[in-house]
């Protein structure tokens, strides 16, 4: 097996002068320098931040802390007039509901005070019509109980003709029915 070879080639900075193997940002030659700069962009940073970025950050918290603001003050108005609405609602619909108690409470009187005098009304026509019918009964009971002996003194008199083969008198039957009625 072989061995490897490597070869190294050194490129030289700077035309060939030969430098110090210390890394650049930590070479003490270069210190005040690195210092001037890291000032000098510190420096600029700042008052870029400072006059640029800071103050529109600033504008930009601003109007939105007062939109905010003016969003919460909007939104407690709206409430306060979503409250005062819902408070005349129930106003009115406490008004409404009252209303119509009474309004409902004055039809039921109208309509009891209108039933009974159609009670009374009807009740009086029905005693009207209870005393003519009794007066009618009375008459047919009457007439009836007239023709009652008649037809008692025709029923008697058939009856005992049926039964006797004899034939008695109007007369007679008549005289024995009205004895027996008046019993």
């Amino acid at each position: 097996m072989a061995t490897p070879t490597h070869t190294t080639a050194e490129v030289g900075h700077g035309g060939g002068e030969a430098h110090s193997a210390a890394f650049p940002p930590f070479d003490s030659s270069t210190f005040a320098s690195q210092l001037f700069w890291l000032a000098l962009t510190f420096g600029v940073f700042y008052w870029l931040l400072s006059t640029k970025v800071i103050p529109r950050i600033h504008k930009i918290l601003e109007a939105r802390s007062d939109r905010i603001a003016r969003d919460l003050e909007e939104a407690q108005r709206l409430k306060a007039e979503t409250d005062a609405a819902i408070a005349g609602y129930e106003r009115s619909l406490s008004e409404a509901r009252r209303k119509a108690q009474g309004i409902a409470a004055e039809n039921r009187v109208a309509l009891t005070a209108q039933m009974d005098a159609q009670r009374a009304a009807a009740e009086e026509s029905l005693a009207g019509k209870t005393t003519e019918a009794e007066a009618r009964i009375a008459e047919i009971k009457a007439k009836a109980m007239a023709d009652v002996g008649t037809i008692a003194t025709e029923a008697a008199a058939d009856v005992v003709a049926a039964l006797s083969k004899i034939q008695p008198s109007r007369d007679e039957v008549a005289a024995a029915v009205d004895a027996a009625l008046a019993k």
